[in-house]
C-alpha cells in the first residue's frame, strides 16, 4: 500500500489540526495556517488529520445559517489551497460521534480545578468582574468545558503533535492531563500529545495595521475577486511619505504583506525599492500583483468548489466514515470496555480476563493529580505495589522512576511508619497488602526485561 495513503500500516507521526467554523477565511488564515499545513500534509513521514471544528463553533455562534455557510467556505478554502483528501484525513467534527462519547468519558475524569484555570474561562470571569457582574454571567457550560472537547478531538486519534499558537498550549497540557488521568485509572489507552508552537508562522497586518482579524473587520477575504482584492489592498493605511522619499520597511504593513507572499529575491528587491523612495501607489500595485499571482488559482478552484456544495459534503462524509472505521470506532469499543460499559452476557469472561492480567509484567505508570502535582505507581497486573509521593514536575517523578530501576535493588528499603525510601529519600508508600519484597521482585523483573 502506498505510504501516502492514510490507511498505510506503518506508524507515521500523527499531526492534528482543527479549524473552527466561525467565519470566512482571509489572507491571514491562508498564510498563518492553511499554506503551512498543506505543505506539512505532503510529507511522507506525517499522517495528517484536518477537521472542521463545527461543534466548537456553537460555543460562539447561535446562527445556524452562519455555522453552515462558514463550514462550507472553510472546507472549500482548504481544498482549493491544495489539501488532498486522498492523502490526509479530512472530516467534520460533528460527523465523528465517538468524539462526543469520548468527551463524556474524559469529563468524568477531568478535574474541575484544572478547568477553572483555563484561559478563556478566566478571561470571561475577569470581564464580568470588571463590569460589576456575577462571575458566571453569560458563561455557558460549553465555554467552561471547551478544553475537554478539544482533548477528545486529539485523543480519539492518539495524535502525536498538535500545531497551536502559544495561547493554545494550555489546552494541549490539559489534554495530556486528562489522558494521563484516564490511563492511570483504566490502563494505557492514550498517547500523550505534544504541542508544536508555531513561532515561525507569520501574523499578517490587516487593512488598518492591526492583526488581520474578523474581530477588527480589517481582513482581505481569501475568496475576494481580483477587483475586490485590488480595492482592498489600495485601502491599506500608509504614512504620508511622498514618492522619491525613502521609506522604512520596519513597521510597513505593505512590506509585511509583500514579504509573506514573495520569494527572498523579490523581498530584497522591494526592500531596495523602499530605500529608493517607491511611491505608495506603485508599492501597493506590486503587492496586489504578487498576491494575486498566488491567490488567483486558489480563487478559481474555490469558486468551482463552492458552486457544488454537495461534492464537498460527500468528501467530508467519506472522510469521516473512513477515519471512524480506521481509528475512532475501534478505540471507543476498547474504552467502553475499559470503563465497564460492557455486554452483560460477558460478565464471566470479564472476571476471567481480570484474573489473567495477573501475569502481565510489572510497570510504572506516571500521572498528574488534581492537586497539580505529579505521581507514579508501580503496578503488577491489577495490583498496585508502590504509590509515590507527589513531585513538582514530571521530570522529578521520572528521575525517581529511573533511580528505582537502576538503584532500587540495592537502595530501596521500607521504614515503618514513614514509607518506602530510596537511600535517604522518601519516595512513596507500600500499597495495601503489598510488601517490600514484592516491589524488589518487580524491579528485578523490569531489570531482566531491560537487559
Amino acid at each position: 500500500m502506498n505510504d501516502s495513503n492514510p490507511n498505510a500500516s506503518s506508524r507515521r507521526t500523527r499531526v492534528l489540526t482543527g479549524i473552527t467554523t466561525s467565519g470566512t477565511p482571509h489572507l491571514g488564515n491562508y498564510v498563518g495556517a492553511i499554506r503551512p499545513a498543506v505543505a506539512v500534509s505532503q510529507r511522507a513521514d506525517v499522517e495528517s488529520f484536518y477537521f472542521l471544528a463545527d461543534l466548537h463553533s456553537l460555543i460562539k455562534l447561535q446562527s445556524p445559517e452562519r455555522v453552515q455557510r462558514s463550514t462550507l467556505e472553510i472546507a472549500a478554502s482548504w481544498l482549493a489551497a491544495g489539501l488532498d483528501p486522498g492523502k490526509v484525513w479530512f472530516y467534520r467534527q460533528s460527523d465523528i460521534p465517538e468524539i462526543a462519547q469520548l468527551n463524556w468519558l474524559l469529563t468524568c475524569v477531568a478535574g474541575k480545578g484544572i478547568l477553572n484555570r483555563a484561559h478563556a474561562y478566566k478571561a470571561a470571569v475577569d470581564k464580568n468582574r470588571a463590569d460589576g457582574e456575577d462571575d458566571d454571567t453569560a458563561i455557558t457550560a460549553g465555554l467552561f468545558m471547551y478544553p475537554v472537547l478539544m482533548a477528545a478531538d486529539i485523543l480519539v486519534f492518539n495524535a502525536d503533535k498538535v500545531p497551536v499558537g502559544r495561547d493554545q498550549v494550555q489546552h494541549i497540557e490539559m489534554a495530556r492531563d486528562f489522558g494521563q488521568r484516564f490511563n492511570h485509572l483504566f490502563g494505557e489507552y492514550f498517547n500523550l500529545p505534544e504541542a508544536v508552537i508555531e513561532e515561525h508562522v507569520a501574523t499578517l497586518p490587516g487593512l488598518d495595521g492591526r492583526k488581520m482579524s474578523k474581530s477588527y473587520d480589517n481582513v482581505i477575504p481569501l475568496s475576494a475577486s481580483r477587483e475586490q482584492l485590488k480595492k482592498l489592498i489600495f485601502s491599506i493605511v500608509t504614512d504620508s511619505r511622498a514618492p522619491g522619499e525613502a521609506k522604512e520597511v520596519d513597521g510597513s504593513h505593505v512590506f509585511q504583506l509583500y514579504q509573506a507572499f514573495a520569494s527572498s529575491g523579490e523581498t530584497d528587491a522591494m526592500r531596495q525599492a523602499f530605500a529608493d523612495g517607491i511611491g505608495w501607489g506603485d508599492a501597493k500595485q506590486q503587492l496586489f500583483e504578487r498576491i494575486d499571482a498566488e491567490i488567483a488559482p486558489v480563487r478559481e478552484r474555490y469558486q468551482a468548489l463552492i458552486a457544488h456544495p454537495q461534492r464537498i459534503e460527500e468528501q467530508l462524509r467519506d472522510g469521516a466514515q473512513r477515519v471512524r472505521a480506521a481509528y475512532a470506532t475501534p478505540l471507543l469499543e476498547r474504552l467502553r470496555d475499559a470503563v465497564g460499559l460492557r455486554d452483560l452476557s460477558l460478565v464471566t469472561q470479564a472476571i476471567g480476563k481480570a484474573t489473567a492480567t495477573r501475569n502481565i509484567a510489572p510497570q510504572f505508570k506516571q500521572y498528574r493529580e488534581a492537586d497539580g502535582r505529579f505521581y507514579f505507581k508501580l503496578v503488577h497486573g491489577e495490583r498496585v505495589l508502590l504509590q509515590s509521593i507527589g513531585f513538582d514536575s514530571p521530570k522529578d517523578a521520572g528521575m525517581r522512576i529511573g533511580r528505582l530501576k537502576n538503584e532500587g535493588a540495592a537502595m530501596l528499603h521500607h521504614v515503618a511508619g514513614e514509607g518506602v525510601h530510596l537511600g535517604q529519600e522518601l519516595v512513596g508508600k507500600l500499597a495495601e497488602d503489598a510488601t517490600i519484597e514484592e516491589i524488589l521482585a518487580a524491579l528485578a523483573t523490569l531489570a531482566e526485561a531491560d537487559a
